[in-house]
């Protein structure tokens, strides 16, 4: 074992040259930004190929990076399983919700529920992404800061406030053109860093790759089990099931997510730009948690200090067993990774707040104002983002994520269930649904009153206690049963009141139309020439 447990001059250095590329992006866009189309959208500039990277590294952060490795190390490979549901929900769904969304909004996902569904449906799910989004970010920052505080010394507080910084910075100037490009740039690395990663550990291993299987296999942790029907614990059919109706609501209901279908120049670019990002993704999340399961059978040859957890293995075996400069090259990946997924949250932030709520409150400004408006909301997201990590490293714990992704859940719920019912019923109306999101909160608060525990070690006691009525299942399935709720109650409820009138582009049916009469058209196209070139013919 080489025992280096410090950083050299090579590896500050490469991690400097990466942050100076990473500002020279935003400085190297800043220029184009002159309006919140350009600011928010990129007005068209960016090739299919880049914005499908750029979902890559927006849905990879050092979340991935530490998360996965962790999992892998301690279990087999079942959280993966959510992730290889996406592509089937994918490769079933884009063909028609890209070309919706290019048609039928400005900028702003939520403006589809309300065309809809009425305000009240927007509002619902654009609060349910701002929380979605401040909780998850101040995570990333949080673990990031922690991560690196324990592999270099660095400060936890002057960490998050650094990489906070440089995000504000990177949106302010650049833009998402800037966040795309920088995106990119970090996939790239973020891929070689796995990969080096992953290498060096085979070779470590006494048997290479041969041997990191039978021991993980010997060890159960290998597979995507257990396969029982059984949904209070986690199996593979709630995971799988759960990973269904992720699928929809990442890629058809998430602001950072749906923007980059409107950055792109044409509706094919834009589906080929989300297939590339998902098919890329996929991978990426497999390699991640193969390390996991390498170091798992390379830790059981070699010694691992008792104070070492599951969540710092990884840190652990990049500071004592990569070279120098290999360590700096992984742990600039690693900040890239977090600044690249935090960009593109907050940009995708300030496309909310100025588009459905900056522009109800203050309607018929200029383009320049809203511009204006969308920096300041960067600016206050990115604080508060920084201001969150900061209390997550005062508490010293990670408690308090479950307080913020409680709230969380109750007030996101059925966000699937009201886009499936806008998509594909006709009969589905404003007053139905809003009587079932207000189901649905009832629903998920007594679902996790019921379920939760609070106090410490055998003080626990859960926060209501209804007894044999208490919810038994496994917490991800209490979304998939909101959903299935929200569809359930918002038809029902629909067929009390008059069935309203739609615009056609706003369902699955009205896009059937358009295909069969394009195809149509091509059709009679066809006919038209054939019977020209006949005339001609016999003339």
């Amino acid at each position: 074992m080489m025992n280096k447990t410090a950083l050299g001059a090579v590896d500050y250095g490469i991690i400097t040259i990466v942050i100076m590329i990473t500002l020279y992006m935003g400085l190297r866009y800043a220029k184009n930004q002159t309006s919140t189309h350009s600011f928010f959208s990129a007005r068209g500039r960016v090739p299919s190929w880049a914005i499908g990277i750029s979902l890559l590294a927006t849905l990879i952060s050092s979340v991935t990076f530490l998360g996965y490795p962790s999992e892998g190390y301690t279990s087999n490979w079942i959280l993966l399983v959510q992730g290889l549901m996406v592509p089937i929900v994918l490769l079933v769904s884009i063909w028609f919700i890209v070309p919706m969304y290019r048609k039928v909004i400005g900028l702003s996902t939520y403006e589809y529920f309300e065309k809809r569904f009425g305000s009240f449906a927007r509002y619902y799910s654009s609060i349910a992404f701002v929380l979605r989004q401040f909780s998850g970010m101040g995570t990333v920052l949080y673990l990031l800061a922690v991560a690196l505080s324990s592999m270099t010394g660095a400060n936890t507080f002057f960490v998050i406030a650094c990489t906070g910084a440089v995000i504000i910075t990177i949106n302010l100037l650049g833009g998402l053109e800037a966040v795309i490009w920088l995106d990119v740039f970090q996939g790239f690395m973020l891929f070689l860093s796995g990969v080096i990663c992953l290498v060096l550990i085979f070779f470590a291993v006494d048997g290479g790759p041969k041997q990191i299987w039978n021991i993980a296999e010997a060890h159960h942790r290998t597979g995507f089990g257990p396969y029982t029907m059984d949904f209070k614990n986690l199996t593979f059919i709630v995971v799988a099931i759960n990973g269904l109706f992720y699928g929809i609501q990442k890629y058809g209901t998430d602001q950072t997510v749906v923007q980059r279908y409107l950055t792109a120049k044409t509706n094919k670019g834009a589906i080929g730009a989300s297939l590339l990002g998902i098919l890329l993704t996929v991978p990426v999340w497999a390699l991640f948690m193969f390390i996991g399961t390498a170091l798992f059978a390379y830790y059981t040859q070699e010694p691992l200090p008792s104070t070492i957890n599951a969540n710092g293995v990884f840190p652990y075996f990049i500071m004592t067993e990569l070279p120098t400069g290999v360590v700096g090259f992984v742990l600039a990946a690693m900040i890239s990774a977090a600044i690249c997924s935090l960009s593109a949250d907050l940009n995708s932030l300030a496309a909310v707040g100025v588009e459905d709520y900056y522009k109800k409150i203050k309607p018929g400004k200029s383009d320049r104002t809203y511009l204006k408006s969308s920096r300041w909301i960067v600016v206050f997201s990115g604080v508060m983002t920084i201001a969150l990590g900061f209390v997550y490293a005062y508490l010293g714990s990670e408690g308090i994520l479950g307080v913020i992704f409680t709230l969380y859940a109750i007030f996101s719920g059925g966000i699937v269930g009201i886009f499936l019912l806008g998509l594909f019923s006709s009969r589905a109306n404003e007053k139905g649904v809003n009587i079932a999101i207000i189901t649905c909160i009832l629903f998920t608060a007594y679902a996790l009153l019921t379920s939760t525990e609070i106090g410490v070690g055998t003080e626990k006691h859960i926060l209501l206690d209804l007894g044999k009525f208490n919810f038994t299942h496994h917490k991800l399935m209490l979304g998939v049963y909101s959903h299935i709720l929200v569809m359930v109650i918002g038809y029902l409820a629909s067929l009390f009141f008059p069935k309203p009138t739609i615009n056609e582009n706003l369902l699955y049916s009205g896009w059937l139309k358009i295909k069969r009469e394009e195809k149509q058209n091509r059709k009679n196209e066809q006919v038209l020439k054939t019977d020209h070139k006949n005339y001609q013919e016999v003339k």
